[in-house]
């Protein structure tokens, strides 16, 4: 059972400074992370947000506008400085707020901080332009970058005392970070494209006639290209199922968290389903209101208790 740790250290004026730059750059970029997290009681919160931040960085590299031998070179500079915090090298007197917040969110909280290595790893590919054949070779990225994400969460939330299933906790965090990034795939397909890179597994764009890619805002000619994103929709859909199965193992707002920021993503999934083109013609998005109601409904438990009775019902 993963459990957190119940008393979490002091925090001194430098390392509440260091958490604060974490939540305002988690505000201002990860709005529907944010709807999510501030659910959270105020220590899971902030170690929730310095871990978006040190993600952040990671990704701001590989999305950035340097060559791909700096990117490199900057990533395993990111490499070492968690190295040094894992290794309890961070004082407070470090100018790195982000550094010195996941530091403490470390000490705080069992954090598998090897899942940043992940990120890392999953950068890396990014920046070397790996494309993928398969489903089973897009997993490997995406467990990298999402999956890893999953599990670094858990390590915050922890499980309820005699959560059933607990043991497989870590393996659905892992599916639901995997369902959240296949969706983010799909609802940014043409943003991709138009950076030059394809993350949808080449299988499946032959089968649905994409493999000219999707450089404008209509479908390859003589492509079925809603069939490919339907066919996508139901992996997603299978996914979440699957990874629904961590809630009923959370405490209630570690619960309302989760269900929060899969809710947002699932109802983006709805849209998708419906319009598939429109993610052709620009990025899909959800209203501030509904990601409210989206949250009011996890912070409820009306998801957590629904996928209990499911579960329940299968066992």
């Amino acid at each position: 059972m993963i459990r957190t740790v119940e008393s979490a250290p002091l925090a001194s004026a430098p390392v509440l400074a260091a958490y604060s730059y974490c939540e305002a750059v988690t505000g201002q970029q990860a709005r529907n992370f944010a709807y999510g997290i501030r659910l959270l009681p105020t220590p899971k919160r902030r170690a929730m947000s310095a871990l978006y931040a040190f993600s952040r960085r990671v990704d701001d590299i590989g999305d950035g506008a340097l060559s791909g031998d700096v990117k490199i070179a900057r990533l395993e500079d990111t490499r070492e400085l968690l190295t040094r915090i894992r290794e309890h090298a961070v004082d407070e007197d470090d100018t790195d707020p982000v550094a010195l917040a996941l530091a403490h969110a470390a000490d705080a909280f069992p954090i598998p901080l090897g899942g940043l290595d992940e990120l890392i790893d999953g950068v890396l590919m990014d920046v070397r332009g790996e494309t993928y054949e398969t489903w089973d070779d897009l997993k490997v990225y995406c467990r990298c970058v999402a999956g890893a994400i999953g599990r670094l969460s858990l390590g915050v939330f922890g499980t309820e005392r005699g959560a059933r299933g607990a043991e497989r906790a870590s393996e659905y965090a892992d599916t639901l970070g995997l369902a959240l990034q296949l969706t983010n795939i799909l609802r940014d397909v043409r943003e991709d494209a138009e950076g030059g890179r394809t993350y949808l597994p080449s299988d499946d764009l032959a089968k649905f006639g994409c493999s000219a890619g999707f450089s404008g805002p209509t479908p390859p000619e003589g492509s079925d290209f809603a069939g490919l994103v339907h066919f996508e929709v139901r992996r997603a859909r299978a996914l979440f199922a699957e990874g629904y199965r961590l809630l009923p193992m959370l405490d209630r707002r570690s619960g309302a968290c989760v269900a929060a920021m899969a809710g947002i993503y699932r109802r983006l999934l709805d849209r998708i389903e419906r319009d598939p083109e429109a993610v052709l013609r620009g990025r899909v998005s959800l209203p501030g209101r509904e990601k409210a109601y989206v949250a009011v409904r996890g912070l409820s438990g009306l998801d957590a208790r629904h996928v209990t009775r499911t579960v329940r019902r299968r066992a």
